[in-house]
């Protein structure tokens, strides 16, 4: 039995002569926050996509949870346990905070009969419930997501990727456009989620605050190539880093 959760191997992936990612490998284990980070244009995405099936690599093999996951759709991947939450915001703007995590519950489990014949919540009122008070936006529950902030949005949108109690959540820039304050209150509630469910999270950031603080181990890309691995200390203070990401 392994504790690899997420297991990469020797993925690259080329748009004409451009060579976006070139032969990545890495393991993500059980209960890990792992960081991925690197300036635009180093294959942050691309890998991200090639991982979820958007895009398919040129050469190499992704598994998750020992299974390969090549060319599965991202219902199939639900299924497998693996969530996900967009740089661009997937709320439903004219529906309420307590429906939009209703919605991302019903995609992962029932049938089309129950989802036609059962309860309108599908019995997931409760468990959206449970979620929203996790998330601290208990006073938010009846608001259209549309009225919220960017940084509340982004709350719900973490909720909603968490209703099918995925084992690997890959969360891409969560911490994009959201304020001090609303940061924080997301980055405890991710380090809280991983410490009581053993969750497994691989994240795409800029913001080197947060990505430092909250991950437990960081792979730079470069160009599509992995230039470093290491802790967060490992990483600030890796030279081939600050050269070409971090900056002097």
């Amino acid at each position: 039995m392994t504790d690899t959760v997420l297991s990469i191997r020797n993925i690259s992936k080329s748009f004409g002569g451009i060579h976006a990612v070139r032969d990545v490998s890495f393991d993500v284990q059980k209960g890990e926050v792992l960081g991925l980070i690197g300036p635009n244009g180093s294959g942050k995405s691309t890998l991200f996509n090639c991982v979820l099936g958007q895009l398919k690599p040129d050469t190499g093999e992704v598994r998750v949870n020992d299974q390969t996951v090549a060319g599965m759709r991202a219902a199939a991947l639900n299924k497998l346990g693996v969530g996900r939450t967009f740089q661009q915001l997937s709320v439903f703007p004219q529906m309420s905070v307590l429906e939009n995590i209703i919605l991302a519950g019903q995609e992962h489990q029932g049938t089309m009969a129950t989802r036609l014949f059962g309860p309108s919540d599908a019995g997931l009122t409760a468990e959206a419930d449970q979620m929203i008070k996790f998330f601290r936006l208990e006073h938010l529950r009846d608001e259209m997501a549309g009225s919220l902030s960017y940084g509340q949005q982004k709350l719900v949108d973490a909720a909603m990727a968490f209703m099918a109690g995925p084992s690997l959540v890959l969360l891409d820039e969560p911490a994009g456009g959201v304020n001090l304050t609303m940061l924080a209150n997301l980055k405890d509630r991710l380090r809280a989620y991983n410490r009581e469910h053993g969750t497994t999270f691989v994240v795409i950031e800029h913001n080197m605050e947060f990505v430092m603080s909250l991950c437990t181990r960081i792979i730079v890309l470069a160009e599509g190539a992995i230039i470093a691995e290491g802790t967060p200390d490992e990483i600030r203070s890796n030279q081939q880093v600050i050269d070409a990401y971090l900056g002097g």
